[in-house]
């Protein structure tokens, strides 16, 4: 089945990831004469403007070429020399990225150690601007915003899947939440998988029905429910474009449509009907009374607990 849209960050609260640069980006800029032997204490993104290096890491053998974009983890050796005549130019991002300030993102990702950038006609540009426009010696507020695109980019891209949850004390809030924002990043990605619910559950380190519980308290939703949401923000994006409802009702998996009908009332509160005439309406610019800007807020999850943004802030609150 077609993936959702939603990235593998796209379940994980603003709220929970910290970014933090380092030091300002190394504006590279290689002769063919280049060599490095290193290793940095944190990780490392490396963009690749102009021509072409050569990198060994764990006995992997990488190149870089325009276009590719490389991560180092931390304390991670790496040899590299120049390949081309050309200068080797690019950026290079030392960063951290850390989940509630404690637990390191990227370690508990399995992914590939580089890939070409899939949009570089989109990013060139923004790459070369961020490269000129950096500070010397210090980070700003907007070269934190750009890294964080280039960053998200090369994760979506790379990304393979979500490590196996080692075994934590039941009362570590930090590693049981990690585990339930990992199990809801699966599920939305992948909403379409009628088995992704059982595949999530399986790689937590938790009982299951214990998970289920605790999964319903942070998210609002058990894992089936929220499968079943994510579904229903698909037939959205599906209605809005025009797709019909007994057509949409298939492809998000429903084979009987009044049953997809009721369950698309019941979490978006309005039929699939409705919403699309919604839709049409905001596109020919009739908006309702108090609507003005045309954006119709349609009910998503009715939470009667906290929500994990609301959880993970008071948990930070009571360490500080």
């Amino acid at each position: 089945m077609d993936k959702s849209e939603q990235g593998i960050l796209g379940s994980i609260p603003v709220q929970a990831l910290s970014l933090s640069l380092t030091r300002s980006a190394i504006k590279m800029e290689h002769s063919s004469s280049w060599r490095i032997d290193k290793t940095n204490s944190v990780h490392d993104l490396v963009i690749c403007l102009t021509g072409r290096a050569e990198y060994e890491i764990e006995g992997e053998r990488v190149v870089m070429e325009p276009g590719c974009a490389m991560l180092i983890e931390a304390n991670t050796r790496f040899v590299g020399q120049a390949l081309s005549r050309e200068l080797y130019t690019g950026v290079a991002q030392h960063f951290t990225l850390d989940v509630f300030g404690r637990i390191d993102m990227i370690s508990q990702m399995e992914k590939r150690r580089w890939v070409m950038m899939p949009r570089w006609h989109m990013l060139e540009p923004l790459v070369r601007h961020f490269r000129e426009t950096v500070p010397l010696s210090s980070t700003t507020l907007v070269q934190h915003h750009q890294f964080m695109v280039f960053l998200i980019d090369f994760l979506e891209t790379a990304f393979i899947g979500w490590r196996q949850q080692k075994q934590a004390p039941v009362d570590n809030p930090d590693a049981l939440s990690l585990a339930i924002m990992v199990a809801a990043s699966q599920i939305a990605a992948e909403p379409l998988d009628d088995e992704i619910v059982e595949k999530s559950l399986t790689a937590t380190p938790y009982n299951p029905d214990y998970f289920r519980r605790m999964f319903r308290k942070q998210v609002g939703l058990t894992p089936a429910k929220y499968q079943e949401f994510k579904r229903m923000e698909r037939a959205m994006g599906l209605l809005a474009g025009g797709s019909s409802v007994k057509k949409t009702a298939e492809l998000v998996g429903y084979s009987d449509s009044y049953y997809f009908s009721r369950m698309f009332r019941q979490y978006i509160g309005v039929s699939p009907a409705g919403y699309k005439a919604a839709e049409r309406r905001n596109r020919d610019g009739q908006f309702p009374r108090g609507e003005e800007d045309g954006q119709v807020n349609y009910p998503k999850i009715n939470r009667t607990q906290p929500s994990l943004q609301d959880l993970q802030m008071a948990d930070k609150l009571s360490h500080d």
